[in-house]
């Protein structure tokens, strides 16, 4: 494993006009490029992950695991906004000289694509293997498809979607709500919303998660008044999050999320889909509450070598990150069907 960072002193342009100065990336690595340099595995994570996706992927990513360093050199880039190394609110803007705080630019998934596509033509690669992305990683892979073209020749999409739904939007402004409503929002601290990013996280949690899943594992014993085990996982859960990232990152790519529309600007929806190249597997679950299952399919019935397979689990949205075997199957099968 190695993580190094791609700095690029040009200004980056993002879609709503404004410019980032300069931008830093930061990316992990696993095993070689080999030399036809056809093995590229090329990971986008989700909103609050980070680049080493050996850590929080291990049943996919690893020694041993479907996604063999041995075999395939695997990459995941620190998504651009988010506080594990990349240009984030936290960074200092060379311009002024000053960390950015609030005043951070609005990021879409199509700039976040973009970012991306800087860091492989810096590290020389021409075509990418595969292609995978889930939630938020799986909205910026579909952008990203969409610019490689042919330069990409599978893509795996995850409990994601080409448009964000007012669902999805509803969501994330509950927890942007609670993030307001912490007094220490606005303050120019590190510490700036923490509570409140501790109640997002809560919010967020039950989005993930099925109320099925709650039953099996969060039932609390017969009898319980108070202190009920499904309020303790929650403010738990928020307070993990809440130790390790930070609210202005993820403000900003709870934002990007919203922006997701693989259509804007490209006559429709089914027309931009139409355009990407890569044979392409998009992997609904069948409980997921937050991305349905029907935009996954929806997913696969518009790219022209799309496909469309489901996970079975009580897990919810989260399933990608915990049904291992389910989707090693799935992959599997996938990669035997290909021409």
């Amino acid at each position: 494993m190695r993580t190094e960072s791609f700095i690029s002193q040009t200004p980056f342009e993002l879609e709503s006009g404004k410019v980032l100065p300069e931008l830093e990336l930061t990316f992990t690595t696993y095993g070689s490029l080999n030399a036809e340099q056809n093995n590229v595995v090329w990971v986008v994570h989700a909103l609050t992950g980070d680049s080493k996706v050996g850590e929080w992927w291990n049943g996919m990513v690893g020694e041993d695991q479907f996604y063999d360093p041995a075999n395939h050199f695997i990459i995941c880039v620190n998504l651009p906004g988010s506080c594990y190394g990349s240009t984030n609110p936290l960074s200092v803007n060379s311009m002024t000289g000053d960390v950015y705080f609030y005043d951070f630019p609005t990021l879409t998934t199509r700039d976040m694509a973009r970012a991306l596509d800087l860091v492989r033509e810096g590290l020389g690669i021409c075509t990418i293997h595969t292609l995978l992305g889930g939630s938020l990683g799986g909205q910026v892979a579909l952008e990203w498809a969409y610019l490689l073209a042919e330069n990409l020749k599978n893509l795996v999409i995850l409990a994601s979607t080409a448009k964000s739904s007012p669902w999805v939007v509803g969501f994330n402004e509950t927890q942007r709500m609670a993030i307001e409503s912490d007094c220490t929002w606005g303050e120019k601290s590190l510490e700036a919303g923490k509570k409140g990013l501790e109640t997002a996280r809560a919010i967020a949690m039950l989005s993930y998660r099925h109320p099925a899943d709650f039953e099996r594992k969060q039932q609390s014993p017969e009898g319980t008044v108070d202190g009920f085990r499904a309020a303790t996982y929650l403010r738990y859960q928020g307070q993990k999050l809440g130790n390790r990232f930070t609210a202005l990152s993820y403000w900003v790519l709870s934002k990007a999320m919203d922006s997701h529309d693989l259509g804007r600007g490209r006559e429709s929806l089914e027309k931009a889909l139409e355009k990407i190249k890569a044979r392409t597997l998009a992997v609904g679950v069948d409980s997921d509450l937050l991305f349905l299952p029907q935009e996954s399919q929806f997913i696969a019935n518009h790219i022209p070598k799309g496909s469309y397979r489901e996970i079975k689990s009580t897990a919810g949205h989260d399933a990608f990150l915990i049904e291992f075997e389910q989707l090693q199957y799935i992959l599997r099968s996938f990669y035997l069907n290909a021409d």
